[in-house]
């Protein structure tokens, strides 16, 4: 059985080189061939018939020869029949080529004309030059006929203009009538738009931006240039050249004042009839007068150069005022074209005095040349390099000179100057700090060379980014060195607090995560919180870093608990009575300790003294307590400065859910705590904005909780019971209970069969496998011994052969 049918498959399997005779009733006998071919004809007819058949009414069907269509066939037109025109057999006339094979080529149409003409010699072709001639005498007659046609229309029309007059004079005059003149609608404000638009200046093409290696290079030349003429000055030369300034000019000048120029070819001199030599005192004094005239003309050049240098200094002078009311970036960006303008203006007025050199006059202009910055500098290949070259100048001179550094030594200008503006970089960073270390420290010098942080931090951010964190992991690592040698740690200096508030201007602040931003924070939190706070120095660098917390943060509203912690101890020291605190707090404060009254005014008169103003960064540095009354002073302005930084702190905060939880401390120490009658007015005032601030919320909220619903019931169920007989045999008891268990042993009793036939036939399968592996290797065996007996049979002969050769 399985060889009939699975042995076929098997063997079938993979091949698809059958063919199927698809022909109507070929294997089926009980039909006959003529009703085979009967019953194909039909079929093959309803397949020709579509729907668009459906409704033609005429059955007649379309007889066919060859495959074309004879109603087709009868459309065409007889085509000329060759053999009754044939002189010859088996040739066609040139008439039917001519007609019938594309012309026949140009040779029977050449015959064909030859017959039609006669006997008519052919004309010789022309040559190129005939043709041209032809073509110009034809042109030229064609325009010959235009002129004239045109000659002949102008005499019609002055003709019949003459007639038209000679007509005119006899028509009677008649009075012309009143038409009806219609009243044109006024144009809407629409159209006098329009219209307005359509006279507007149309926009004029604009010369392309410049990329910022143009600008770059331009500027280094223009430098380049200043530099060059400055040094050329302090050499004590003078230029050649005289002052090209274009002489002012009324509009009722006559141009009058010109003077001739030397003539330099000699004259010739005539006396009594006889030729006298050329006279060159003569010629002197001519060119003396010449040279008064051309001094009195300057000094008139110079009297009009003077006012209007005064214009300018008039106009210099209110662009001053107006920059001073800009912020300090915005003189900064201006200091370098300021300062290049005071050149130019030295530059203009030495210009003036070479007219006329002397000693003094060189004296003087190297003297001013010397006074000036130059306009190029190398970058400085160390720190010390750099302190050198700024340690003697003013504020403006140090910014002016490191932003001549930085685009004398572009990065697009030369390969190396990329990594010597990224040590610039590191150096200006070092300068600031030690800035901020002197006594005093140098607050306004620091704040301008941030713009000049700021462009080298925007042209390589990856060295600014490397060389910050530095500065942060070492000023982390002081920090810890401390806790752990003394158990606790003093607050850091000036000079690492403007660090991280120099980086809040250099990086963003808003990102979740910074690479320097991050670190910074984490630093500022690790002040606040393991610091402690015994001095009044502590407090004001405590309430600086708090500030530069807010400032960090206030984009991005995110929570600093350690800034509400630290203004809560604060407010706390300020407490005189501490017997009862409704609020926790949180270290480096302390309940009770020997600065716990550090903020306590005691000084009940200083209220009166007091003014509010912000504190100074310096008092960072060092706080100044001459006396009692400018101890107290200062204590107000941290508690004002202190009140300002919780109204911050609520105005920030107030989106947040948990903002009651978070300001409670701060409610409670302000509503039962603080002495606040013995506060000076404006400070009172300023205590009920913050006291309002911090109360304006919303009354109660929902504490989380599920979801109300109505509990789902457990569903209950009736127990089953089932007579158990017959040694563990279940009997149902129903009759649909029997049938399923029926038919569930019929199912188990079917699926063993078919698993069992399953295994029969991978049996056989495998048993025709090894059989065809079986006879293969026969096969294959077979041929081998028949090729080793060939070869066999072969060697013998060699060898027979060879003997018999060895006899002979």
């Amino acid at each position: 059985m399985r060889t009939e049918t699975l042995l076929k498959e098997y063997q079938d399997k993979g091949k698809a080189n059958t063919f199927l005779d698809k022909r109507f009733g070929e294997y089926d006998t009980a039909l006959t061939p003529d009703q085979k071919m009967t019953k194909r004809f039909s079929l093959e007819q309803q397949r020709q018939h579509t729907k668009k058949d459906i409704y033609n009414l005429n059955e007649d069907e379309d007889l066919t020869h060859y495959g074309q269509s004879l109603a087709d066939i009868e459309k065409f037109n007889d085509t000329p029949d060759s053999d009754n025109e044939m002189e010859e057999k088996g040739l066609l006339s040139a008439e039917f080529t001519a007609a019938a094979h594309f012309g026949g080529g140009g040779l029977l149409q050449k015959k064909a004309l030859s017959k039609q003409h006669g006997d008519e010699e052919e004309p010789a072709p022309k040559s190129r030059r005939e043709l041209i001639d032809e073509l110009i005498a034809k042109s030229k007659k064609e325009k010959h006929e235009r002129q004239v046609q045109r000659d002949k229309a102008q005499e019609l029309t002055e003709k019949l203009d003459k007639d038209w007059k000679e007509v005119h004079s006899l028509l009677a005059h008649k009075a012309p009538k009143t038409e009806h003149k219609e009243e044109k609608p006024k144009a809407g404000d629409y159209d006098i738009i329009v219209r307005e638009l359509f006279f507007d200046m149309k926009a004029q093409p604009s010369d392309r931006l410049k990329t910022k290696e143009e600008l770059a290079r331009e500027e280094q030349e223009r430098l380049q240039k200043l530099e060059a003429e400055r040094v050329r000055r302090m050499r004590g030369e003078f230029e050649e050249k005289g002052n090209n300034r274009p002489k002012h000019m009324s509009a009722d000048d006559l141009h009058d004042g010109f003077i001739l120029d030397k003539i330099d070819k000699p004259c010739l001199v005539y006396k009594e009839g006889k030729l006298e030599e050329f006279d060159e005192e003569e010629t002197e004094l001519g060119s003396e007068n010449e040279e008064e005239n051309g001094e009195g003309e300057d000094n008139d050049e110079d009297e009009n150069g003077k006012e209007n240098q005064s214009e300018e200094s008039d106009e210099d002078s209110h662009s001053d005022l107006e920059n001073d009311s800009h912020s300090d970036l915005g003189s900064d960006a201006e200091s370098e074209k300021d300062s290049v303008s005071d050149g130019e203006k030295t530059a203009r007025a030495t210009l003036n005095k070479e007219s006329a050199p002397n000693e003094e006059a060189r004296k003087a202009m190297m003297e001013a040349a010397k006074s000036e910055l130059p306009f190029t500098f190398p970058v400085p290949e160390s720190y010390a390099d750099l302190k050198t070259l700024l340690t003697g100048h003013v504020t403006e001179e140090q910014c002016l000179i490191v932003e001549r550094i930085q685009k004398c030594n572009h990065p697009s200008l030369a390969a190396g100057n990329k990594a010597k503006l990224e040590k610039l970089f590191g150096f200006l960073w070092e300068y600031i700090g030690e800035l901020a270390t002197r006594q005093p420290a140098e607050l306004k010098t620091i704040d301008k060379m941030v713009l000049q942080l700021y462009e080298l931090s925007q042209l390589f951010p990856e060295a600014a980014c490397s060389c910050v964190q530095s500065t942060l992991r070492q000023s982390v690592q002081e920090l810890e060195n401390q806790l752990q040698v003394k158990g606790r740690a003093s607050f850091p200096g000036l000079d690492k607090l403007l660090y991280i508030k120099i980086v809040g201007a250099l990086f963003p602040t808003s990102d979740f995560r910074h690479a320097v931003v991050t670190p910074a924070l984490v630093y500022m939190s690790q002040i606040v919180t393991k610091c402690s706070v015994t001095v009044l120095r502590d407090v004001a660098a405590g309430l600086f870093v708090c500030c530069l917390f807010l400032d960090y943060v206030s984009l991005s509203k995110r929570l600093v608990p350690e800034v509400i912690n630290f203004l809560v101890g604060i407010l706390h020291m300020a407490v005189p009575r501490k017997s009862t605190l409704g609020y926790t707090l949180v270290p480096p404060f302390k309940s009770s300790a020997k600065s716990s009254d550090l903020m306590v005014v005691k000084d009940k008169m200083a209220a009166e003294s007091w003014e509010m103003k912000p504190l100074p960064i310096s008092q960072i540095q060092r706080v100044e307590q001459q006396d009692e009354t400018q101890t107290a002073n200062f204590k107000l302005s941290c508690i004002a400065l202190c009140f300002n930084l919780c109204k911050r702190c609520a105005s920030l905060y107030r989106s947040l859910p948990s903002f009651r939880e978070i300001v409670n401390p701060l409610e409670i120490l302000l509503t039962s705590h603080l002495p606040v009658s013995d506060y000076p007015a404006q400070l009172q005032k300023l205590y009920h904005e913050v006291l309002t601030e911090v109360q304006d919320r919303s009354t109660s909220y929902l504490p989380l909780e599920f979801e109300k619903k109505k509990p789902v019931p457990l569903k209950l169920f009736t127990p089953k019971i089932v007579e158990v007989s017959d040694y563990g045999r279940k009997r149902g008891g129903t009759r649909q209970e029997k049938e399923r268990m029926r038919l569930v042993h019929k199912h188990k009793r079917e699926f063993k069969g078919a698993v069992r036939e399953i295994r029969k036939d991978a049996q056989f399968l495998a048993r025709q496998r090894f059989s065809d592996i079986m006879e293969g290797d026969a096969e294959r065996k077979r041929k081998v011994k028949v090729l080793f007996h060939n070869l066999a049979t072969q060697e013998g002969e060699w060898k027979a052969m060879k003997k018999k050769k060895r006899k002979l």
